[in-house]
């Protein structure tokens, strides 16, 4: 039976003055799978799932998540949809001035307050995604207690705690060493299998996308310039694609 499609960006196009970073880009993403987006700095890869969301507004092209059009959402819509994405920023985004605790607190605070939360059930969601990424000891911590792999997990947690459908990953493994960048690697590999999450996931780590992507698209040019899985690109003669695992 095929998958459905919960992810379909059709002909998007984005620029920064004259600089055109996305040129009639397409593609789709399937439930329950993980996606890897590998370009060259600077092609596009961070701003195209930050127009996912609608953090960059693109110029032209239509963007369906979960059966809603993106483009076409409100305010309050938006904010809706986005409730049901996880982002996994570069920098964490952790915010420095609150506790491992607050920081995660904050998102079930935020997107549920139509909801009557109580302390016990926010303390089960704190604990319950902190014990996702193995950080429970951290929960009284501030971030700048945390090493840089610890960070990277906390993020991951906060992004965890409304379970989402879909997660995008903003090069999840940038700035760490080789044994924490596999770990984190392992780490998306889980979450999938627990909750069936779908995913994109932006990066330069060759050795992170061929341990998690089930597909890899190649951003070249402003365009997806190729799908398939990872040995096939490694395996491909095109020298726009062999450049990248040379």
């Amino acid at each position: 039976m095929e998958k459905e499609a919960v992810i379909t960006v059709e002909h998007l196009y984005k620029s920064f003055g004259s600089n055109h970073v996305l040129k009639d880009f397409s593609m789709k993403v399937n439930r329950g799978d993980n996606i890897a987006v590998l370009g060259k700095s600077g092609s596009g890869k961070s701003v195209l799932i930050k127009c996912i969301i609608r953090l960059n507004e693109p110029e032209e092209g239509r963007i369906e998540l979960l059966g809603e059009d993106v483009l076409a959402l409100n305010h309050d819509g938006l904010d809706e949809l986005r409730s049901k994405v996880g982002f996994l920023f570069q920098s964490n985004a952790l915010y420095d001035s609150m506790t491992v605790r607050e920081n995660l607190e904050f998102p079930l605070r935020r997107h549920r307050v139509k909801q009557e939360l109580t302390d016990k059930f926010v303390e089960e969601m704190v604990i319950e995604a902190l014990q996702n990424v193995g950080l429970e000891h951290t929960i009284d911590m501030m971030p700048a207690e945390l090493s840089g792999g610890m960070r990277k997990r906390i993020a991951l947690a906060r992004t965890l705690i409304l379970k989402p459908e879909i997660i995008l990953y903003d090069e999840p493994t940038t700035g760490l060493d080789p044994i924490t960048s596999r770990e984190i690697s392992d780490l998306i590999n889980a979450i999938q299998l627990k909750y069936q999450t779908t995913s994109i996931i932006i990066s330069h780590d060759m050795s992170c996308i061929r341990a998690t992507a089930d597909k890899v698209i190649m951003l070249i040019d402003g365009r997806c310039y190729a799908l398939d899985t990872f040995e096939a690109l490694q395996a491909s003669e095109d020298s726009k694609i062999k450049s990248f695992f040379s």
